[in-house]
């Protein structure tokens, strides 16, 4: 990885510049030309370092998630999951270490579009079914520092949510998709959907004081990166603990994500999440026992999931009809 590389990489994960040229912006931190940042961004993004730039939105603030599982036999596991990706609600599906092997991520607009997206896929797959619909998050940010200095910023925020208004969704349309890279992003964006620049960077800059959007920026992908070992490590934790425990996972530079889900008894007894991301299985596993032995958790039933085949990662898509 080049200086210019890490730079862009690890430098503009967040507060992504909200000027009409953002890239010429970059271009005058980094000392080189615009073209130079958007030739480079472009490589990245071909060679898949890069999902995308653009918005991170909070979970349940524009629209619905969960967090599901199939317990899928292993002969048909690759056959199920050609058939999870064609969901377009569904944005991330990982194999992972357990009876219930294939764990996915899907979103919508509404519950009961959710809701009948998981059971479309239930019905089709035949498959036993978790659905762990997110109760309270402690950490969602999928930053990572690479070297360059801390991208991540720890503070709590307060809960919003809002119903998009039919210009907010059209947004949202197009911002899901990431940032066009062109010189005027922004201006490209209001003319596609028939209104001002200003406008546009406004309802950005509000959603992000709104913690609507968790983070903007250059969204990169773990994996082409080096973080080929990746652990969802789930805790039984008493439930009158878990607010706490949560509040002190969630502190750890390792943790990217730190949850709070619903136990489903009799089968899944877990009740707190956390993904940690390492270059290494060893190390992710030393981690996780240096953080049960920090935090006086070694008696705590666990589960460390490791994911051993990623079949589709991409930014969440709340809007799937085509935006104005």
């Amino acid at each position: 990885m080049t200086e210019l590389d890490l730079a862009l990489l690890n430098n503009y994960q967040r507060a992504f510049p909200l000027y009409a040229k953002p890239y010429a912006e970059l271009a005058r931190q980094l000392c080189i030309s615009e073209s130079e940042v958007l030739q480079r961004l472009l490589q990245l993004k071909q060679a898949g370092s890069i999902s995308r730039i653009g918005p991170v939105f909070r979970p349940n603030s524009i629209g619905v998630s969960t967090l599901a599982a199939l317990a899928v036999p292993p002969e048909q596991l690759e056959q199920v999951a050609a058939l999870v990706n064609t969901y377009p609600q569904v944005n991330h599906n990982y194999q992972r270490e357990h009876r219930y092997n294939l764990w996915f991520v899907a979103t919508a607009d509404e519950p009961a579009r959710l809701a009948n997206t998981l059971e479309q896929i239930r019905s089709e797959t035949g498959c036993a079914m978790l659905d762990l619909p997110l109760v309270k998050d402690y950490y969602i940010d999928l930053g990572f520092d690479l070297g360059g200095g801390k991208v991540a910023q720890r503070q709590p925020q307060a809960h919003v949510s809002i119903r998009p208004n039919a210009a907010q969704r059209s947004l949202i349309g197009i911002l899901q998709g990431g940032l066009p890279m062109v010189s005027e992003p922004y201006r490209e964006i209001a003319e596609r959907l028939g209104t001002s620049e200003a406008t546009i960077i406004e309802q950005i800059s509000d959603w992000q004081n709104a913690g609507i959007i968790k983070r903007f920026g250059v969204v990169v992908r773990h994996h082409e990166l080096g973080y080929t070992a990746n652990a969802m490590v789930v805790w039984d934790i008493p439930d009158h603990q878990v607010e706490a425990v949560g509040q002190l996972l969630a502190k750890d530079q390792a943790v990217s994500l730190c949850y709070q889900r619903p136990r489903r008894l009799p089968e899944w007894h877990y009740n707190l999440f956390c993904m940690i991301h390492g270059k290494d299985r060893a190390a992710v596993e030393a981690h996780i026992e240096q953080l049960a032995q920090q935090h006086g958790l070694q008696q705590v039933p666990r589960q460390s999931l490791f994911s051993l085949k990623r079949f589709k990662q991409r930014g969440a898509h709340y809007v799937l009809d085509k935006a104005a």
